[in-house]
């Protein structure tokens, strides 16, 4: 069964993978940079439309966010 705890736990480990800092993703989405802390901390997870451009901008299939692979 596919879980919130393991949709944000591939969320997270595919923005640190990135390399990226909290601050420049949440800047390439239009977005604080306390929302990505967010989605860090599990409080939250991304819109559908952010989810979308945060696999983008991670090169990261959003099958693989959602447990689909």
């Amino acid at each position: 069964m596919i879980t919130l705890d393991e949709i944000r736990r591939r969320l997270v480990e595919s923005i640190r993978e990135s390399g990226m800092t909290q601050t420049e993703l949440a800047r390439l989405l239009h977005i604080s940079p306390a929302t990505i802390s967010h989605y860090m901390r599990g409080d939250k997870l991304p819109a559908l439309d952010t989810l979308a451009n945060l696999c983008r901008i991670l090169d990261v299939s959003p099958s693989y966010i959602l447990c689909f692979e």
